[in-house]
């Protein structure tokens, strides 16, 4: 198995290098947001791949950035940006994985409040792959499963694609997944297209902004301390806004307004929605 894999790899990077251009991968993800509901939401999200990483996001993240750096570039003009022209829009997922080739591990990023925080892992995928063959979209595929972040999930890859990825943390077959989701329909990746592209959307112009502006820190730490940060912020998600306006002692101002107490509000209800997350946490013993 290692020596397919080898050869996979060889001929991802020949193609790679002879294209001098990286491909963009999109797949429409189906989830069910909240697990007392049946209701199910959609989002596009996308993989590119160039011949040294890949890169998952959601494709409204790049939408988003790619506006936030043009009112950007016009601020340096103005002398202040007009975020108004963003309007409402915003991705359900914020997170963003890159997988490094050879992969050996993952970098998962996100945004929790204001702040941006990534941890590394192995996801330790053990494939068992079916001699189960059928046709997803235009690929003819091959069945495979694995257990994963407390999950049973059922994959379609294809070696008509010589790449060993897929979307959100997956990768390790002989070729790209094509499909993939739980046996209990909370979430699924199909994929609907791709193209190529000059490069891969890694910078976020938002991150940079707040960084640069000192209103927020990007910072790595270990996945188990990404999680406790998380819900600490799930239980009170306004808790760092209010020390960062405590900094320029406008914390007593705010949170008294009733803009402020409405949003937080609204953060709580849409929190307590959105309770089911891709990965289960582990039960403590």
């Amino acid at each position: 198995m290692k020596k397919v894999f080898q050869i996979i790899l060889t001929t991802t990077m020949v193609l790679l290098n002879a294209q001098n251009s990286a491909n963009r991968f999109f797949y429409e993800m189906t989830y069910k947001p909240n697990k007392d509901s049946a209701k199910l939401e959609k989002e596009m999200m996308v993989l590119d791949i160039d011949q040294d990483k890949s890169f998952y996001q959601s494709y409204e993240n790049i939408q988003i950035d790619s506006i936030t750096n043009v009112i950007i570039k016009e601020a340096s003009n103005t002398g202040f940006p007009d975020f108004k022209r963003m309007g409402n829009r915003r991705a359900q997922f914020t997170h963003q994985i890159i997988k490094n080739y050879p992969i050996r591990e993952v970098l998962y990023k996100d945004r929790i409040a204001v702040d941006y925080y990534s941890y590394r892992e192995n996801p330790e995928l053990v494939w068992k792959i079916s001699d189960e063959k059928q046709k997803i979209g235009a690929y003819n595929a091959q069945k495979a499963t694995a257990d994963f972040g407390g999950r049973k999930w059922i994959a379609w890859f294809t070696t008509e694609i010589p790449f060993p990825d897929g979307p959100y943390k997956f990768y390790g077959l002989p070729g790209l997944i094509v499909k993939i989701g739980d046996h209990a329909g909370n979430y699924s990746w199909e994929l609907k297209g791709n193209r190529k592209i000059d490069r891969l959307a890694e910078a976020s112009s938002v991150e940079g902004l707040l960084s640069r502006s000192g209103l927020s820190v990007s910072k790595e730490i270990t996945k188990e301390k990404f999680t406790q940060k998380y819900e600490e912020y799930k239980k009170d998600p306004f808790a760092g806004m209010r020390q960062m306006l405590g900094q320029y002692n406008l914390s007593k101002e705010v949170s008294m307004s009733k803009e402020m107490r409405d949003a937080e509000k609204q953060m709580k209800e849409s929190l307590t929605k959105n309770n089911n997350s891709i990965e289960l946490l582990a039960k403590k013993r």
